[in-house]
């Protein structure tokens, strides 16, 4: 068994490790941006740790969504499509979740004018919208997408045939998969312009 010591000192490289990587992606977004974004260096740099807060987002949503859809929700009959959308749901919630904190505090620290309560409001009014589309897309596009997922795996020669609950699932993901992008660049807009309109 390791000391409390040893322990101590483990978790302290893994903090600087993990605060080295941290400051070096700044490094690089803050780079990117002068280059890329000339007089807009700024809304670039926004951009960018939003696009970055997203991605952080997907995983959460769709490591969610994958153990709902493993554990609770599969989506078998009955209530295949309930369970889908109950699925992602609570994945998009809880991808929201985090969103708020990152953007709040790491993409837009200098908005202060308002409090926690109602930018959180505000930055989930613009993310029911996202999800009320994506529950649409979702829904409608995951049977479609997951026969069109299966017959380009098994043309590729990497499956053979799935059961339809499988096929379910994958349809599921790469239905998510577009939606995510969809809604990450509405969410961008409509946060940039309404709950976080008093910064410069």
């Amino acid at each position: 068994m390791l000391s409390t010591e040893t322990t101590e000192e483990m978790a302290k490289q893994r903090g600087d490790w993990l605060a080295r990587g941290f400051a070096w992606w700044n490094q690089v977004i803050a780079r990117v941006s002068q280059r890329a974004g000339a007089g807009r260096a700024r809304e670039v740099e926004r951009f960018l740790k939003f696009a970055t807060v997203g991605v952080l987002g997907a995983i959460i949503d769709f490591g969610m969504l994958n153990l709902l859809q493993a554990t609770i929700l599969r989506p078998t009959e009955p209530n295949a499509t309930l369970k889908v959308a109950l699925a992602t749901g609570t994945a998009f919630v809880t991808a929201v979740s985090s969103n708020f904190i990152w953007n709040r505090y790491w993409t837009y620290p200098d908005s202060r004018t308002r409090s926690v309560r109602r930018q959180w409001v505000q930055f989930f009014i613009v993310s029911v919208l996202g999800l009320a589309f994506r529950l649409v897309w979702v829904r409608t596009l995951y049977g479609p997408f997951g026969t069109i997922g299966v017959d380009v795996l098994g043309g590729l020669g990497l499956i053979g045939t799935l059961e339809e609950t499988a096929t379910r699932q994958l349809g599921t993901n790469i239905a998510q998969f577009f939606a995510i992008w969809i809604v990450m660049v509405w969410n961008f807009f409509a946060n940039r312009h309404w709950t976080y309109n008093d910064v410069e």
